[in-house]
């Protein structure tokens, strides 16, 4: 079973996730494909869903993410 993480209005990961994919200078593909590079299945849209806080992120997916963009959790969930 997937662990997934909810999105509520206090925090907004998608949000934080795009702020520092963006400060990071990473396109939305370009994340995805070092994702998938990680053994992380992962669309485009996925990530835009995520982003969008219309899709819940599982932990698996936020833990690539923050590996990726080599941020904390702390950023990406505050």
């Amino acid at each position: 079973m997937m662990q997934k993480i909810k999105q509520d209005s206090e925090i907004q990961i998608g949000a934080n996730i795009r702020h520092i994919r963006l400060a990071n200078g990473f396109g939305q593909t370009e994340l995805v494909r070092q994702l998938q590079l990680m053994g992380i299945n992962m669309s485009r849209e996925t990530l835009v869903k995520i982003e969008r806080g219309i899709q819940h992120v599982q932990a698996a997916q936020l833990r690539g993410i923050r590996d990726v963009l080599h941020t904390s959790y702390d950023e990406l969930l505050k």
